[in-house]
């Protein structure tokens, strides 16, 4: 694997170092003794699906209140998405700011979005596969989240959501919650 940090502290880019042959390649996704050499203290304790029919489907922008903030590594494992990170955390340099970056099946590549980050994604493929690792248990009465056109945070989608829930449409703005 390799690691490359992006401007967000904390949101690192995972890339995956396949080993190749007649029949394809094998490539370790995690390795507790590789995330450590690479400064990153990240053990899964939860593992989750989103399976997503339409391309244009928005889920986000999401976090879990603390004390029960979770970092996760997103993947994808069919189809591809453009995967945003926002930076939660007052005492930041980049708070407010956001990173937004194509994952796909076809590249195996993954992000690490840290406590203290909301999360969302938007499909761009017709029937997109997203698989998160969990460093927390899911505390239900915790999820939270951000309106994903709030204007102070400025995201930038590849086009408009096509298919998005009612409840992530309901999602206060970033200043709702200070």
């Amino acid at each position: 694997m390799n690691f490359t940090p992006t401007e967000i502290e904390g949101v690192v880019r995972i890339g995956l170092t396949p080993h190749r042959d007649e029949r394809g390649f094998f490539a370790r996704v995690y390795c507790l003794e590789e995330f450590a050499a690479a400064g990153l203290a990240f053990t899964p304790k939860q593992m989750n699906l989103s399976r997503n029919a339409a391309g244009g489907t928005l889920r986000g922008l999401h976090f879990q209140a603390p004390p029960y903030a979770e970092a996760k590594i997103v993947r994808v494992t069919r189809g591809a998405i453009f995967d945003v990170a926002v930076d939660l955390r007052p005492e930041s340099p980049t708070y407010r700011h956001w990173i937004g970056a194509r994952l796909e099946a076809e590249s195996g590549d993954a992000l690490l979005i840290p406590e203290g980050c909301a999360h969302g994604f938007l499909t761009l493929e017709d029937e997109t596969d997203v698989l998160y690792l969990m460093d927390r248990m899911f505390t239900p009465g915790h999820a939270r989240g951000l309106r994903y056109d709030d204007p102070a945070i400025g995201v930038v989608w590849p086009s408009p959501p096509r298919v998005i829930s009612a409840a992530d449409l309901a999602w206060p703005p970033l200043a709702a919650w200070r």
